[in-house]
């Protein structure tokens, strides 16, 4: 049974220590993976391990996905910004945690990948969320500010507009370049417009971001 495998599998997300909030894990459980994963590879969703999806894109690995969003801090009725959509995981587990009067934009490149996308948040129930096709490296400015912003690819930087686009205390969580494997960081918007790394960690992998401004 999926349940079960779920259970196992946020058994292990615990016993990483990337999984520790009570909201984060129900948000998970509101999302079940094996909705958003390819049928060639649905019997291993409920493994702790990114997944091919097309064009060079994977599905992230469920423990870093709590990590990340635990990292993000949300709260219900905020406005979130991801980049990268990929099938859509990421995007429902924020819808859960913004809820009803919260909204979740999420960007992606590929349009055949955002057409899923759209298609597994309606079947997982996910309708406060807009899949936008387009280039998120440079934000998506039209529905800015945002309370978060959080980058599912390796990007160069942290980059400037998502700054631009977030509201003062806002959190930008994405992995950055490092020398051989990406480092996760965590930023805060200061009232001076800047943005202050108050969290970081080494040693992931992630596909990279694709666009004007990313690779």
């Amino acid at each position: 049974m999926s349940e079960d495998k779920e259970d196992g599998l946020i058994e292990t997300m615990r016993s990483k220590g990337n999984l520790t909030s009570h909201r984060v894990e129900e948000a998970i459980r509101s999302a079940p993976r094996h909705l958003f994963v390819p049928g060639k590879v649905k019997d291993k969703a409920y493994v702790d391990s990114p997944l091919s999806i097309g064009h060079g894109q994977t599905i992230s690995q469920p423990s870093v996905v709590a990590k990340m969003t635990e990292f993000l801090d949300v709260e219900e009725g905020d406005r979130i910004l991801e980049i990268g959509t990929g099938s859509g995981w990421q995007s429902a587990v924020l819808s859960h945690l913004v809820g009803g009067k919260g909204k979740v934009y999420t960007v992606e490149v590929f349009e055949s990948l955002a057409e899923q996308a759209r298609k597994n948040l309606k079947e997982a129930g996910a309708e406060n969320v807009e899949v936008v096709v387009g280039d998120g490296s440079t934000g998506l400015e039209e529905y800015a500010p945002y309370d978060g912003i959080i980058c599912t690819a390796v990007s160069p930087e942290v980059q400037d507009d998502w700054v631009d686009q977030l509201r003062v205390g806002g959190r930008i969580v994405s992995p950055v370049s490092g020398t051989v494997l990406h480092d996760l960081v965590v930023v805060e918007k200061t009232s001076e417009g800047e943005a202050e790394v108050v969290e970081k960690e080494r040693g992931y992998r992630f596909v990279k971001l694709k666009g004007e401004k990313g690779f």
